[in-house]
C-alpha cells in the first residue's frame, strides 16, 4: 500500500498543492478521524486510508466492516466552496464507477453496484472552515469498496433495506471482474480522477455530471419502494441530483438523505 501511496501523491499534488497521503494499519474510521481533525482546525487536503477499520460508518448510521486485503477504505478531505452542494455524492459515485470498471452502476444516492449487488458505498460529510459566509467548508468523502467478496459479518452490515434472502443481499467484490487486483492498485486507479472530479463539481455543480450519471443509473425505469412505503417508478434525477419517482400521485422528488430507496 505504501508504494501505491507514493505514486498516488505524485499524481495528485500538482492538482492539489499541499496534498498528503497517510496509510494506517488500523483505525476506528478514516472519516471520523478526518472530521475530528477538521473540527480541530487542521484544514490541509489529505487522503487517509487504513488496512482495517474497526468502526467504519456508512449511510443512515450503518456500519462498514473492513479487513486487511478484503476491501479498500479511504477518506478524502479538502476545503471546498462549491456553487451548490446538491448532488456531490452522485458526482463522486460517477467518478468512482467510471474509474473502476465498465460493468459498475450507481444506485441512488451513493451505492456502487456490480451485477445488481452492492460493491461499495460513499459517505459525504462537511465541517465548518473559516468564514462560513464565504461558503467554504471542509468536505470529507468516505469511500468503501469491496475487493474480495465480503465475509458473513460484512454481508450483514451491508444488507440492503428490505432484503430477505442471502441471494438478494449478498454484496459483490471487485475481484470478480478484476481478478487479482489489490486495494492499493484500486486506490491509485480512482483517487486522481476523484480529486479532479470533485474540483470540477465545485466550479460546475452536478449539471456537469448529470449525463454521466444517467448512463450509470441502476434504478432508471425500475419499480421502487421508498422507506416511507411510497411505491413508484424511478425516472432518473433532476439537475440537483434529486431522484424522480413517478407515483400514482404524480412525480415525487426524493432529496432527503434519510429516505432509502430499493427496487421492488
Amino acid at each position: 500500500m505504501l508504494s501505491h501511496a507514493e505514486a498516488l501523491w505524485e499524481a495528485v499534488v500538482p492538482t492539489l498543492p499541499g496534498f498528503t497521503v497517510e496509510v494506517l494499519p488500523s483505525i476506528d474510521s478514516t472519516s471520523s478521524e478526518l472530521m475530528r481533525r477538521a473540527r480541530a482546525g487542521l484544514l490541509e487536503p489529505v487522503l487517509l486510508t487504513a488496512e482495517e477499520q474497526t468502526a467504519g460508518r456508512g449511510r443512515l448510521g450503518k456500519g462498514w466492516h473492513s479487513k486487511p486485503g478484503q476491501s479498500l477504505t479511504f477518506s478524502l478531505a479538502l476545503p471546498l466552496a462549491p456553487v451548490t452542494w446538491a448532488g456531490l455524492s452522485l458526482a463522486v459515485g460517477v467518478s468512482l464507477a467510471q474509474s473502476l470498471h465498465p460493468d459498475i452502476r450507481l444506485k441512488w444516492p451513493n451505492d456502487l453496484w456490480l451485477q445488481q449487488r452492492k460493491l461499495g458505498g460513499i459517505l459525504v460529510e462537511t465541517a465548518s472552515h473559516g468564514d462560513a459566509s464565504a461558503g467554504l467548508r471542509m468536505v470529507v468523502i468516505g469511500v468503501g469498496i469491496n475487493i474480495a467478496r465480503p465475509d458473513t459479518a460484512a454481508v450483514e452490515a451491508q444488507r440492503p433495506e428490505g432484503a430477505t434472502t442471502m441471494a438478494a443481499m449478498a454484496p459483490a467484490g471487485l475481484a470478480e471482474v478484476l481478478v487479482g487486483i489489490t486495494a492499493g492498485e484500486v486506490m491509485e486507479r480512482v483517487v486522481p480522477a476523484l480529486v479532479r472530479d470533485v474540483l470540477a463539481f465545485a466550479s460546475q455543480g452536478f449539471g456537469a455530471f448529470a449525463q454521466r450519471f444517467a448512463q450509470l443509473d441502476a434504478l432508471q425505469g425500475l419499480a421502487v419502494q421508498l422507506s416511507d412505503g411510497t411505491r413508484g417508478t424511478a425516472c432518473g434525477v433532476d439537475d440537483s441530483g434529486a431522484l424522480q419517482v413517478l407515483t400514482d400521485r404524480g412525480m415525487q422528488p426524493v432529496t432527503s438523505a434519510e429516505v432509502s430507496v430499493r427496487p421492488c
